[in-house]
């Protein structure tokens, strides 16, 4: 899919992958629109890229679909969506005061699981109206979630976050395979870990204890490096279906 004059959201734009994301497609000549909470810097993010910004909490499931069809009626369509909004926990399984958290634990799936789907079904449904960007492929649109490595390693306490990531990766293909006859991709990235959030601006010393184990480089990945595979996607009509590790040849150990 061409970039140039398609529409598209991304969700947690304000910041890390959503941000370098949002800078990428704007770049090249996409309307943007950015997504994110408002006490982000989402409106400050989509003036610096001409874009627009919508105040949006993605556990508010009914709130966020609201707002998902008012972005599109504003943007007059919707060609690429990318979700990068999430965050994790740290609680194993069985702790020395009980179990696992039963509230945390469906917080966290709400957040990074069900937040993400929800996202995604009203997408599908408007990228199924459109008309073909191409009439060799009669392309509709294109869906890119984020999971994470964690998805395939999971580390000691992260079993919320594991499941929910997971779950993330495992919808690719029959979420393509649902998709594919009204012309819609849909993927995922799997980060390792990146210079974003918690790990952005750490010393290096403890940069280069977190990712020992990577292949090369070893060194913790750049928000840039995700968005350059994000326009990856959008633009090879081939990619679809699949969840595409980013990570350096990094596993994770189990702590």
């Amino acid at each position: 899919m061409e970039i140039e004059g398609k529409k598209a959201i991304i969700v947690g734009g304000a910041s890390g992958f959503g941000r370098a994301t949002a800078e990428a497609l704007a770049k090249r000549g996409a309307t943007v629109a950015v997504l994110d909470r408002p006490q982000s810097k989402g409106k400050e993010v989509a003036d610096q890229i001409g874009g627009t910004f919508y105040e949006v909490d993605i556990t508010d499931f009914e709130g966020t679909e609201s707002v998902l069809n008012k972005v599109v009626e504003d943007l007059g369509g919707l060609h690429i969506a990318v979700t990068t909004a999430g965050g994790g926990i740290a609680e194993r399984t069985v702790k020395k005061d009980g179990p696992h958290s039963l509230d945390s634990f469906r917080k966290s799936i709400d957040l990074n699981l069900i937040g993400t789907f929800n996202i995604s079904r009203i997408a599908a449904w408007h990228m199924s109206k459109n008309e073909p960007v191409d009439d060799e492929a009669e392309e509709r649109g294109v869906i890119i979630n984020t999971a994470s490595i964690a998805a395939f390693e999971g580390q000691i306490g992260q079993l919320a976050y594991t499941a929910s990531k997971a779950a993330i990766a495992g919808m690719c293909l029959t979420m393509a395979r649902d998709l594919g006859s009204l012309g819609i991709r849909a993927l995922a990235i799997a980060p390792s870990l990146f210079a974003t959030g918690l790990t952005e601006g750490i010393p290096d010393e403890f940069a280069t204890v977190l990712t020992k184990d990577a292949a090369f480089p070893k060194r913790l990945g750049k928000p840039e490096e995700y968005a350059k595979l994000a326009v990856a996607i959008v633009e090879n009509p081939m990619l679809n279906g699949q969840c595409l590790r980013l990570d350096a040849g990094q596993r994770f150990a189990p702590k």
